[in-house]
């Protein structure tokens, strides 16, 4: 993505915060270029205008961000967003009524490796636990494997009884954590 640095550039620490207006483009932007670059979307498929629209999705839902600090303290860069769906939100797809729900996991590949997508879904287990949730439930293409690795190792469990295709091609596996 053309507006962030080389990942050498950014040395700081990563910090996560709800999204700000201001933060929306950047955050559409990193979300669709992220699915694009690794191919769980293409251009022209209507889920990537969802993937854009980070309004509508904070309108409806929470969108957290990851930034890094440059370490003089004096910028950071958004390089990770998820949309947290807490009870009630009309973004939530598989999750039962007593969990939350995340969905849109993104890192711009100059911020991997570095703890961001764990951060931001350890935020979303601390926003069920906050919440007094019983769990967060999510739904990922089989494809995304990496991502499969980092829930597994935050206590997540595959749960096929939530598998769904939600349109034809696009097969979702379940995945929860319970507290």
């Amino acid at each position: 993505m053309a507006d962030a640095p080389p990942a050498s550039v950014l040395q700081g620490e990563v910090v996560v915060r709800r999204a700000a207006h201001d933060d929306f483009a950047r955050v559409g932007q990193l979300t669709f270029a992220a699915y694009l670059t690794d191919g769980f979307v293409e251009t022209g498929n209507p889920y990537g205008a969802q993937l854009q629209d980070t309004a509508a999705r904070a309108a409806d839902a929470e969108v957290w961000v990851a930034e890094i600090e440059d370490p003089s303290g004096s910028s950071s860069l958004v390089v990770g967003s998820v949309t947290w769906c807490p009870v009630g939100s009309s973004w939530r797809e598989v999750a039962r009524d007593d969990e939350g729900e995340f969905r849109m996991l993104a890192v711009d590949p100059s911020g991997r490796r570095r703890g961001v997508a764990r951060r931001l879904v350890e935020q979303c287990i601390e926003l069920a636990r906050e919440a007094d949730l019983a769990g967060v439930a999510l739904s990922s293409m089989p494809t995304q494997t990496s991502a499969h690795q980092l829930y597994l190792s935050l206590g997540f469990h595959r749960d096929p009884a939530d598998d769904w295709t939600p349109v034809p091609g696009v097969d979702l596996w379940g995945f929860r954590l319970r507290f």
